[in-house]
């Protein structure tokens, strides 16, 4: 019998007028890594939360068919038995830190349960996520990737069969999304955990899961071995799923009749190297750099250093003598590992935080020196949660909220025609906690850009979102140029870094290690490895069959290798 059996399941949120999950059947066996995939909206989460019995115990709502987990009706058991069956981490996953201390996080559910070598349980969790040696540390010590493994200790310590990981490494760089996926493979492998991830980056499918579930409009289209599910490269991308590029370059070659092969696509690196051995890199024409004059400089960091108090021990330096200009008409992508400095930087520009010593200046003014209100004249921040943006109950009513505080004129007419710029005028009196991904980002970039700043900060834009809506969003920003002069972008999304930025900051330990194009960044190996950053697979393929390619996208390799070696 399978470890989890669903059969029939349909449920539909209260107030919704169609099934969020319909008719839905899937058999997941014991000690199975399974990815499940779908477009945003598809009902992914939904399905994860009936195994843990959220799903209709906690969230109301009309369910019918059967659930089954290790045989037993998720009907028949309350949330509490269901937790100590499957573990669950979700994609918000800071709210399931609830105590002050490691060690006391990840026993607290056993505490709760009674369990008296409650300690002894979180220990070994604490170890098993990799996390030994910290168990006295505060909670706010903790980095990221960090706190997102102190989360899995937690679901860990009460012993569950099952696993399951909401977008697990949605807001974290390549090495916290390696090591999250490292221990996820041991907890598969060395203990027997069956693991269930909902993800959205299929290169880390490939190499660390067993089986794919495409998800759509409610249903289970297919269930398949992880390669011959991303092979199907036409009907993930039908789906708003990107393949792994290296798998879309094959595809694409094959239909071409350059590439034939009698095995499976490629779909990692390595294997695409091996596929690809035969095609030549021709020389690419550089383009030519037109003249100009250099823009004018709209913010500048003289000197500064901040720092953030701690409970324990010195406060954490996070800059120290940061020297930085960003000029009118850029778009920047700032990047580094989690902690390197990036929200602290676009919180320091906004005033939110104040620098130890230095200063900031807006458009030739030190912001020591300006209101809050002026400075958000200048510079808007959009959160890295959208949620966090919606203080009224509609978008409308946020997106007018700034301008009615400042008595703006014709502030009625300005929100109505931002709804119709960011394509929300159906959604004009709608929750925004309610709207879906996309809808949400577009929603906040609305309220981001609502007072007309001359520099616009976004935090993580495109974390969380399928291919269909982080095309959307790169389409609202590339469309924004004449509404803000300067955008700039945190993000770990190195295929926005390199399709949209035009200057890209690096930063590491406190200070910007590199300032260049995405030709003089990603093509320096040294910084690379010691940033932690990671270019798109399809740069690191065409590098790997030769050292001069620089290909940011599929298309660009597919013109850069033209002709085989045979040739």
């Amino acid at each position: 019998m399978s470890l989890i059996h669903i059969q029939d399941l349909t449920f539909t949120y209260p107030g919704a007028s169609t099934p969020i999950l319909r008719n839905f059947s899937l058999d997941v066996e014991a000690g199975d890594f399974l990815a499940v995939v779908g477009n945003n909206g598809c009902g992914k989460s939904t399905l994860c939360k009936t195994l843990n019995g959220l799903i209709p115990h906690f969230i109301a709502g009309d369910f019918s068919g059967t659930v089954l987990v290790d045989g037993e009706n998720t009907l028949d058991m309350d949330v509490g038995t269901l937790a100590r069956r499957v573990g669950y981490v979700y994609q918000d996953f800071e709210n399931q830190i609830v105590r002050p201390t490691v060690l006391d996080d990840a026993s607290y559910a056993c505490l709760n349960y009674g369990m008296e070598d409650y300690l002894d349980r979180g220990k070994k969790a604490l170890e098993l996520s990799g996390l030994s040696g910290r168990e006295k540390d505060y909670i706010w010590q903790l980095s990221g990737g960090q706190t997102h493994l102190l989360a899995l200790a937690g679901a860990l310590a009460l012993g569950p069969d099952v696993l399951i990981l909401d977008e697990p490494i949605a807001q974290l760089d390549p090495a916290h999304a390696d090591r999250i996926y490292q221990i996820l493979r041991d907890l598969n492998q060395k203990q027997g955990k069956t693991i269930i991830v909902i993800e959205h980056h299929t290169e880390y499918i490939a190499d660390y899961c067993r089986h794919v579930l495409l998800m759509k409009d409610g249903r289970a289209v297919w269930k398949l071995p992880v390669r011959e599910a991303l092979g199907r490269v036409e009907e993930l991308e039908e789906s708003s799923i990107f393949p792994p590029q290296v798998t879309i370059a094959a595809s694409r070659l094959q239909k071409q009749g350059r590439y034939l092969p009698c095995a499976p696509l490629p779909v990692t690196v390595s294997e695409g190297t091996r596929a690809f051995q035969k095609l030549s890199w021709k020389t690419q024409p550089a383009p030519e750099k037109a003249k100009a004059e250099p823009p004018r400089p709209v913010a500048s960091f003289f000197n500064v250093s901040a720092s953030y108090r701690s409970v324990k021990g010195e406060p954490h330096k996070v800059f120290e003598d940061l020297n930085l200009t960003l000029r009118s008409g850029e778009n920047i992508a700032l990047v580094g590992t989690n902690g390197a400095g990036k929200s602290t930087l676009m919180k320091l520009l906004t005033g939110l935080i104040r620098p130890g010593s230095g200063n900031i200046s807006l458009g030739g003014r030190l912001i020591s020196e300006a209101s809050p209100e002026e400075i958000s004249q200048t510079v808007s921040l959009v959160y890295q949660n959208p949620e966090d943006m919606f203080i009224k109950d509609s978008i409308k009513n946020d997106i007018a909220y700034a301008m009615q505080a400042r008595k703006i004129p014709d502030w009625e007419e300005k929100t109505r025609l931002l709804l119709k710029r960011f394509r929300l005028t159906d959604l004009a009196n709608r929750d925004g906690r309610l709207l879906s991904g996309g809808q949400m980002r577009r929603a906040s970039l609305a309220i981001g850009v609502a007072l007309n700043p001359k520099i616009l900060l976004l935090d993580e834009p495109t974390a969380n979102l399928d291919i269909a809506t982080r095309k959307e969003i790169m389409y609202t920003l590339k469309e924004m140029k004449d509404i803000t002069e300067t955008v700039m972008i945190a993000t770990h999304d190195m295929q926005l870094v390199c399709e949209w930025a035009d200057r890209i900051l690096v930063l590491h330990q406190g200070r910007v290690a590199a300032d260049g194009t995405r030709d003089e960044i990603f093509a320096d190996r040294r910084l690379l490895d010691l940033v932690g950053i990671r270019p798109p697979e399809i740069f690191a393929l065409g590098r790997a069959l030769d050292e001069r390619a620089l290909c940011y996208t599929v298309d660009d390799f597919l013109n850069a290798f033209k002709e085989t070696r045979d040739e």
